[in-house]
């Protein structure tokens, strides 16, 4: 018991439980807020708070010739990432939602195989086939109970960014610093958001009550923050196929908190397609024999809720 209970097998654990509850704690708030705008509240708040964390790190930013590769991941994991996940959460229950989202990783194992050079085993190809069915499953589920064309297609989306921005920040990592990638990728991010919102959507709009402001709060303080210092931390201590491994855990926690809290739908064909997708992700990252290793030893980080 004592050997479970490691620094970073407790930190993993809580770097789960944050990605697992954040989407029923955001779908409480967004019925409170125009998306743009909470979005990029979201990621801006958070990407200030981790920088004011970096602040004396700030020599590795090396924004002049790096500028480009911070834009080009904000678009992906800022900009796409969280704006599409909010509009999804207008239209579907959070707990469906996140098992759209979490396709990610069968997502990232064949983007990695073609773009990242890791050997796809067959294993992995049975497992990007059962995670295909999982959400044709779970898409059903959501057109034919939630009716929400809108919604099944904005969280396949999500996942789609959320793979190429993982895999875009791999090949690029080993020429930027991990910790400053992702804040400013949510800083950058977060302006384009709330200006984009600005524009289009209304301040007064927002009703500012306990669930909006926890939402947004946790949303930054935790959902950016806190989880990215505690991911990166273990994939400098070598966790990174650990955390890869264990994410079927994420949308399990959020049909489970959405189910009991929220009040969520969860059908037999929601639960099939999730048993499907954790499958999946289990096929895909593990063995860890089968899996090419040197996709995380090029990567010093990356990844997200």
């Amino acid at each position: 018991m004592g050997k479970f209970f490691t620094k970073s097998n407790v930190a993993l654990l809580l770097l789960i439980i944050i990605w697992g509850v954040s989407w029923p704690i955001y779908k409480l708030a967004v019925p409170y807020t125009p998306p743009l705008l909470f979005a990029g509240m979201r990621a801006l708040i958070g990407g200030l708070l981790l920088a004011a964390f970096l602040f004396n790190m700030r020599s590795k930013i090396n924004w002049r010739e790096k500028w480009p590769k911070y834009c080009i991941s904000a678009l992906l994991n800022s900009v796409l990432f969280f704006g599409l996940q909010t509009f999804g959460l207008i239209y579907l229950p959070g707990g469906l939602l996140s098992v759209l989202v979490y396709f990610q990783p069968v997502l990232l194992g064949l983007f990695a195989w073609i773009w990242l050079g890791e050997k796809m085993s067959p294993i992995k190809i049975m497992g990007l086939l059962i995670g295909f069915l999982g959400i044709v499953v779970v898409s059903v589920d959501g057109l034919t109970i939630h009716i929400s064309a809108i919604g099944v297609i904005l969280g396949l989306l999500t996942a789609l960014s959320w793979a190429l921005g993982v895999t875009y920040v791999k090949l690029v990592s080993s020429e930027v610093d991990a910790f400053w990638m992702v804040a400013l990728q949510s800083i950058i991010g977060g302006v384009i958001l709330t200006a984009t919102g600005t524009i289009f959507e209304s301040w007064t709009d927002i009703v500012w009550n306990d669930a909006y402001l926890f939402g947004l709060g946790y949303g930054a303080i935790f959902g950016t923050a806190l989880a990215f210092v505690i991911y990166y931390k273990l994939v400098n201590a070598g966790e990174a196929s650990k955390i890869a491994s264990f994410t079927f855990l994420v949308p399990i926690i959020s049909v489970f908190t959405g189910t009991v809290f929220l009040g969520e739908s969860a059908t037999y064909t929601l639960i099939i397609g999730l048993l499907l997708v954790v499958i999946s992700i289990y096929f895909v990252n593990y063995p860890k024999k089968m899996i090419d290793t040197s996709l995380f030893n090029k990567a010093k980080g990356n990844y997200k809720m």
